[in-house]
């Protein structure tokens, strides 16, 4: 059975520091010998304030640094971001100065090599630092994503694949989002973290990852040495199934996610977290699916007024389905696939992950069923001379 730490925190640095030394000491995973090569990947979406609860504070950063150089090993922070430059990103958000002074590369990822992921992916391009250091250590954000629910241990690897190769990534999975999920675990598996520690300081509630979220103070750093388990762990705190999680049962089918965890620390349920609602991406027969997904199936939309023409949905879409019009954006709807690049890249927050009109009622249909049907099984009979009997209504 895994263990999952919970320990309540705050970003003042000197009580954050000591937090942080000891829940990477109390995993025990993390052995670090002097002169090793230590790959530190935060979660760095793009340029953004601390506040926004968009990308790893700082400061947790700055405490893994520190308890690497402590230990003689060469920390390299580096990852791969969504959209804008490195060097601004690391202005807006703090690294700079939280790092300055510290012995440290800080950087984005440079150099990607092939790597044999499994079956049905094969090969594929995963950055040389993340499959060559000695040891990596995970700092997710706890967040919600449009397409996945949560991206939390095992999502931010996926940082560790380069560039616009993400783009590509989403284009291929499609509308397939138990296969991107999958994608994402083994992605994981290969990059093999040592720890992963989460900054749930601050998370992100809402239309997450980008900046359509809103921010949440939830107070706790949560470690442990399996990024599936803390992942596991996190949807206990939050009150969601783990099954929910797409990236649980693809772990789960792998053969990667423990079937239980032990919970230490400070752990106290999150009432009311809100999280985006994942609709199914496309179902029926294939011949009026294309009918389906545009009018039932929940899909990106753009708030005009927040809108500022910036280019950087059009220019991130995988499936090309985004075209500037005049002074607003338009969706090819039928070309869409519903990865939500655009909700998790817009600078601005215009952009959404909407439930139309039709697929609403649909879906409220479906669990009125559901519960109708829930209802019938516990009215079975309780057993009459060995034999079950059942109901009626």
């Amino acid at each position: 059975m895994a263990t999952v730490i919970f320990h309540p925190a705050e970003y003042g640095y000197g009580t954050l520091r000591t937090t942080i030394s000891g829940l990477l000491t109390r995993i025990g995973s993390l052995r670090i010998e002097p002169g090793a090569k230590i790959l530190i990947k935060p979660n760095f979406l793009a340029p953004a304030k601390p506040e926004r609860a968009m990308t790893t504070h700082p400061l947790v950063v700055r405490a893994v640094v520190e308890y690497v150089l402590q230990r003689g090993a060469v920390p390299l922070v580096a990852d791969s971001p969504g959209m804008g430059t490195f060097e601004r990103l690391l202005r807006e958000g703090g690294y700079s100065e939280a790092l300055n002074g510290l012995d440290v590369e800080l950087r984005p990822f440079r150099e990607s090599i092939q790597v044999d992921i499994g079956e049905p992916f094969g090969r594929i391009a995963i950055a040389r630092e993340a499959v060559e250091a000695d040891a990596v250590i995970n700092l997710p954000k706890l967040k919600t994503h449009a397409m996945m629910m949560l991206t939390l241990g095992v999502k931010n690897l996926f940082g560790c694949v380069v560039g616009l190769t993400k783009v590509q990534w989403h284009m291929r999975s499609g509308v397939n989002r138990h296969l991107f999920a999958r994608l994402l675990v083994q992605i994981c598996r290969v990059v093999h973290p040592t720890v992963t520690l989460m900054d749930g300081v601050l998370g992100m509630e809402g239309q997450g990852p980008g900046r359509s979220g809103t921010p949440r103070r939830l107070g706790l750093l949560v470690a442990g040495a399996s990024a599936p388990a803390v992942d596991m762990a996190v949807c206990r705190l939050l009150q969601v199934p783990a099954d929910d999680l797409p990236t649980h049962r693809a772990a789960a089918e792998l053969g990667l996610a423990p079937r239980d965890v032990a919970i230490s620390g400070d752990f106290k349920p999150v009432m009311d977290f809100k999280l985006p609602v994942l609709g199914p991406l496309t179902f029926g027969p294939g011949l009026i699916q294309p009918f389906i997904r545009k009018h039932f199936v929940q899909r990106p939309v753009v708030e005009a007024g927040k809108c500022r023409m910036c280019g950087e949905c059009w220019r991130h879409c995988p499936a090309k389905a985004i075209a500037p019009h005049a002074s607003v954006i338009v969706f090819d709807y039928d070309r869409c696939i519903r990865c939500y690049c655009c909700v998790e890249m817009c600078p601005h927050g215009a952009l959404a992950a909407v439930e139309t009109g039709p697929g609403k009622a649909l879906r409220r249909l479906c669990a009125s069923r559901d519960r109708i049907v829930q209802r019938t099984r516990r009215k079975r009979a309780h057993c009459r001379d060995g034999r079950r009997i059942d109901f009626e209504g």
